[in-house]
């Protein structure tokens, strides 16, 4: 099968939807598929052996954000795909999506990003309504809208978009394991963390972008909790303003980590903890769940679907900092409780294998392409 993938994000970007992207495209790598990349510049020249085709952008809060251009709709003609995959589609997806309509590709949008949501959390609810009505009219255009969770599913048929079904996110669990914390790095990390702090402290993390959207000024109470130092990973243009207020609270704000690196900070916490109250899915989660972890999450959106009440974590009003503290005060004193939710979580998340997602989305390509050949006859 041959698959054009446009995307709103890519690396070097780290996101989820750029995180989907890249599983998807290691999947098509390893059954076989042919594909190409279009998305935002810079970026790599190729990925998983396919091309990766630029088109011209421009920054916004730190996001990179495509500008439809002639050359994706070449790119489209030239490849000639059996199916288009528009990944989190606003603006080069919306223009993918339109091109593919117009010359019969069948297509599959996938919605990951709450960008209505995410105007209301820069003060632009005013605007909510409207980017509503653009994404009705882009997944118009969209033979099949996949979401990663019940919340946003019931969110879109409310908004008016139809033809939708569930694709979830995958966690490689090999990669975020509790064993990191018992190797040498990941003890040093540890150790390095939680140094100049009274004995059996708490580490209690977040990890994820730094920026508005995701209510990361609600960490700074949480710094002064007894017994508790915090570990900020990440970056955004929250960062200063956050460094400022957790000035003097011992916490520990490492930037952003990848890979192996990220894999030993998340087994190096004792406590997650997830602030946004946005989030389509949360996958960030999954990946503290893979790595042992108790997780603390509000009571919205994909977390909701992620995190089992009182199993693995806690799920906290979603505006309520005092309940938020509440449930993170409840983990931090109880060692035994931690560990109990940590190894139920982990449990969880395992069969949501990468591999097991990858052959989910080959088979909605296939139902679309069947659509398409049964519309055309």
């Amino acid at each position: 099968m041959r698959i054009a993938l446009v995307t709103e994000s890519f690396l070097p970007s780290a996101n989820g939807v750029t995180t989907s992207v890249v599983r998807v495209l290691d999947h098509l790598a390893a059954k076989g598929h042919d594909a190409v990349v279009v998305c935002p510049g810079p970026a790599p020249r190729s990925y998983a052996g396919f091309p990766v085709v630029e088109v011209p952008a421009l920054s916004y809060r730190g996001f990179r954000a495509g500008i439809p251009s002639a050359a994706l709709v070449r790119t489209l003609d030239d490849f000639a795909p059996d199916v288009l995959h528009a990944a989190s589609p606003f603006g080069i997806g919306a223009q993918a999506l339109m091109a593919a309509r117009r010359r019969n590709i069948p297509s599959v949008a996938i919605f990951q990003t709450d960008v209505a949501g995410f105007a209301r959390q820069h003060g632009l609810a005013v605007t909510a309504p409207t980017v509503w009505r653009w994404l009705r009219r882009i997944h118009s255009y969209a033979d099949l809208t996949l979401a990663p969770s019940s919340a946003t599913l019931a969110d879109l048929e409310a908004n008016g978009i139809g033809r939708t079904r569930w694709w979830g996110r995958g966690v490689d669990t090999a990669t975020y394991h509790p064993h990191h914390r018992r190797t040498a790095e990941g003890a040093a990390l540890r150790d390095d963390l939680i140094a100049g702090a009274a004995p059996g402290t708490v580490l209690v993390g977040y990890v994820g972008r730094l920026a508005p959207e995701k209510r990361v000024d609600r960490l700074v109470r949480l710094a002064s909790l007894p017994g508790v130092r915090l570990v900020v990973v990440g970056d955004g243009p929250s960062r200063p303003g956050l460094g400022r207020a957790l000035a003097g609270t011992g916490a520990r704000l490492p930037g952003r980590l990848d890979g192996p690196a990220l894999a030993r900070a998340y087994a190096a916490l004792d406590v997650f903890v997830h602030t946004g109250t946005t989030e389509t899915f949360g996958q960030t989660l999954q990946e503290a769940m893979a790595s042992g972890l108790p997780v603390v999450a509000p009571a919205a959106g994909g977390p909701i679907d992620v995190v089992d009440e009182g199993v693995t974590g806690y799920l906290y009003a979603p505006d309520d900092d005092d309940a938020l503290e509440r449930a993170v005060r409840a983990l931090a004193t109880d060692a035994q409780m931690r560990a109990r939710m940590g190894e139920a979580g982990r449990r969880r998340v395992l069969p949501r294998s990468w591999e097991t997602l990858g052959e989910a989305i080959l088979g909605h390509y296939r139902d679309v392409v069947a659509l398409s050949a049964r519309t055309r006859v």
